[in-house]
């Protein structure tokens, strides 16, 4: 049995910090995403201590969870947020969050998200295309203000992860290549309305090794001193983030692992005077949170036992998209009187695709609940409302107290926008 620290068996019943799992399920119903208060104050503590007290500002890549209790979380411990849309630039403003930490990364940015961008005063634009640069340049001219950017640029460095979430390799959609940006930094430099504030790079997400960021780290450290020798100095390095959790059995680096061999490279280059940014996300939210799930049925014909359980796909898609491992733990385990058997654990959607778990070694009983462990990075954010299923409720646990960050969604209001023809 593999249980997050936060989420633990008490008096044989799985609780989140000091709140029974069962209480919040029967307080709440279920679907619901449960959240530990401690898990995210702890993730972030590993980063400020892996800092070590140089110039490190940690971006959240709030893609993994924008719930805006968990962005004010964040906002009051000091971190900064790493955002792709004009939606979360909202997000993060509504959340308190200081504009002056925000980076703005992402290949498809409107217009009216560069106009708001700038004039929230965000901290830098991660410019993913020279064509964005020439768009962000009149964009900020016409306002008659300067833009901070960087550029990502994509180092042909394999991340070692699921191809949907890798994003350093020539083949993918994002960054420049970095044979290709001297010279745009060089057009860049000649540009009124720009301002060259960094360095951008991110090779992919839920990375288990540290030898991927040190090889791009090579040659972004090989692109700053040939900027250098053009003119052409930065006051900061972006290495985005894609550090990697725990769902089964891996054995991720630390943020003090990973920082202490950046910093060693740095300090080797004679450039740790440059700050350095960080966008971790799923590290910093992934195994604060689980889904708890009830079982509606239990079936089985000549192939299969399936665990029909009222979570799916719409709450939780990335089994069935990336297949994805999720630790499933009963919430008050049965007794070995109960048989065990091998589960598909699935939900009520019409698509074969809708399942949670498969194979799974289970006692189970109709009625009993189950807790969908590390759902708490690209669970809710990816959720839907596919065969019109309101979006589950969120809470967050605090020692022994329950806050209801976002109630469960009412049907009526799913389609309340919609119009009948005349």
């Amino acid at each position: 049995m593999t249980i997050a620290k936060h989420f633990q068996l008490k008096d044989g019943v799985l609780h989140a910090e000091n709140v029974s799992l069962a209480q919040l399920a029967h307080d709440f119903d279920t679907p619901l995403f449960v959240y530990s208060r401690q898990a995210l104050h702890d993730a972030w503590e590993s980063y400020h201590v892996a800092a070590q007290g140089r110039d490190v500002l940690v971006c959240y890549g709030m893609k993994a969870n924008s719930n805006l209790a968990i962005l004010n979380e964040f906002a009051r411990l000091g971190t900064g947020f790493d955002i792709v849309s004009g939606g979360e630039l909202a997000r993060v403003l509504a959340a308190k969050g200081d504009a002056n930490k925000i980076v703005f990364s992402g290949v498809g940015k409107q217009a009216w998200e560069i106009e708001a961008a700038l004039e929230a005063g965000i901290k830098c634009f991660n410019v993913e295309s020279e064509a964005e640069l020439q768009r962000i340049a009149e964009i900020a001219l016409n306002k008659g203000v300067k833009a901070p950017v960087s550029l990502r640029v994509n180092p042909d460095v394999d991340a070692k992860t699921h191809p949907y979430i890798s994003t350093g390799l020539k083949g993918n959609k994002f960054g420049v290549d970095i044979n290709e940006a001297p010279a745009i930094y060089a057009r860049a430099q000649q540009m009124p309305s720009i301002d060259i504030v960094g360095v951008d790079c991110h090779i992919g997400s839920q990375i288990t090794e540290i030898s991927p960021y040190l090889d791009a780290l090579d040659k972004l450290i090989a692109l700053i001193k040939q900027l250098q020798a053009q003119g052409i100095e930065l006051s900061h390095l972006d290495i985005g983030g894609g550090l990697g959790i725990r769902y089964t059995d891996e054995t991720p680096a630390t943020p003090t692992e990973l920082l202490s061999a950046v910093f060693q490279a740095l300090d080797a280059a004679r450039l740790g005077h440059l700050q350095l940014i960080l966008e971790p996300g799923r590290s910093l939210v992934g195994n604060a949170g689980v889904l708890l799930t009830q079982v509606e049925y239990l079936k089985s014909n000549q192939e299969k036992n399936f665990a029909i359980v009222d979570a799916a796909m719409n709450d939780l898609i990335r089994p069935t998209l990336y297949d994805a491992w999720h630790d499933i733990e009963p919430v008050t385990p049965r007794s070995e009187d109960v048989p065990s058997h091998q589960y598909d654990v699935v939900g009520p959607i019409c698509e074969s695709g809708d399942w949670l778990a498969k194979d799974r070694p289970l006692r189970l009983e109709q009625g009993d609940l189950l807790a969908i462990m590390s759902a708490g990075a690209y669970a809710f954010t990816m959720a839907s409302q596919y065969n019109t299923r309101p979006r589950a409720a969120e809470v967050i646990v605090d020692d022994q107290s329950v806050h209801l960050v976002r109630p469960r969604e009412d049907i009526q209001k799913i389609f309340e926008s919609e119009r009948l023809l005349d």
